[in-house]
């Protein structure tokens, strides 16, 4: 293994006494069994360890695997700079759901040994794209591994979103806004928003209206080849392109957003085999009675 990234979450490095021990740990871990190393810049700073530093942009590069250390927000962050590259991801719980990571704080030790050992599976999952366009102009393109928001910014105003699906008008939506989801994001904003739960390996793309001002708006099923394009109708509104929760960019009345699914895929380390039904009952608290 050329090297192994550390991508960890900085804020919770500078906040909380528990992730700078653990990020201690597992750097310890790593060095111990000789394991090449590289670290996130302001976390290596902030580690006194600027010899290992890296900048973020050029982990996937670098590193061979990235050890993330963070909540899923920062597992989506690295997830977008990795998939690029093909980096696999190994994430450490140290948020609050975890619906991405694979080891807890309590099994790092274990997590860290078996990855060195080269004893694990990879688990694929579909990554979205989307371009937007304005006046038959591509303005920018992002990656996502949850979802792609279009919502309302400024006043409470309701938005008019067009939405296309492989160039087939299905529905002009009066909504506070729209989410278009992957398999993975289908457990995220989608699932608050009244959208359906979907196993990651199922090859869809569903698209949720946000608070839609109408009694027979649902969530719509699509396939996994298909383009959807959203259409943002109405003079003087404001809207905003959110992806994963993360990356902002404003849209214009008459912007097009179009959303595929990408050639990228995220490849989440598992150490243990994946049963997506038992974290849903674990996650969302469902019990016996």
């Amino acid at each position: 293994m050329k090297a192994i990234g550390l991508f960890i979450n900085a804020e919770k490095l500078r906040e909380e006494p528990e992730m700078m021990a653990l990020s201690r740990r597992v750097l310890a871990a790593l060095e111990a069994r000789r394991a090449p190393v590289v670290v996130n810049q302001e976390s290596a700073s902030l580690l006194d360890r600027t010899d290992l530093s890296c900048a973020e942009e050029e982990m996937p590069g670098r590193a061979e695997l990235l050890v993330v250390l963070g909540g899923d927000g920062t597992i989506l962050h690295a997830a977008r700079l990795a998939a690029p590259e093909g980096r696999p991801l190994l994430g450490v719980n140290v948020g609050g759901f975890g619906f991405l990571a694979e080891a807890s704080v309590d099994e790092v030790q274990e997590a860290v040994s078996r990855l060195l050992a080269g004893d694990y599976a990879l688990d694929e999952r579909m990554m979205l794209e989307a371009a937007v366009e304005r006046r038959g102009e591509v303005l920018a393109r992002f990656l996502a591994l949850n979802d792609m928001v279009i919502t309302k910014r400024g006043f409470a105003r309701l938005l008019r979103l067009r939405t296309l699906i492989n160039d087939e008008h299905m529905a002009t939506y009066p909504a506070d806004g729209l989410i278009v989801s992957s398999p993975t994001g289908s457990t995220a904003y989608s699932l608050s928003a009244g959208g359906p739960i979907v196993h990651p390996a199922v090859d869809v793309i569903t698209v949720t209206p946000i608070c839609p001002h109408t009694l027979n708006a649902r969530t719509v099923v699509v396939a996994g080849d298909a383009a959807v394009t959203v259409e943002v109708q109405g003079g003087g509104l404001e809207a905003m392109l959110t992806v994963d929760g993360q990356v902002g960019y404003p849209l214009q009345a008459e912007d097009r957003m179009t959303v595929r699914r990408s050639a990228h895929r995220t490849h989440l380390v598992r150490i243990r085999p994946f049963r997506f039904y038992t974290l849903l009952r674990q996650k969302l608290s469902w019990v016996e009675r």
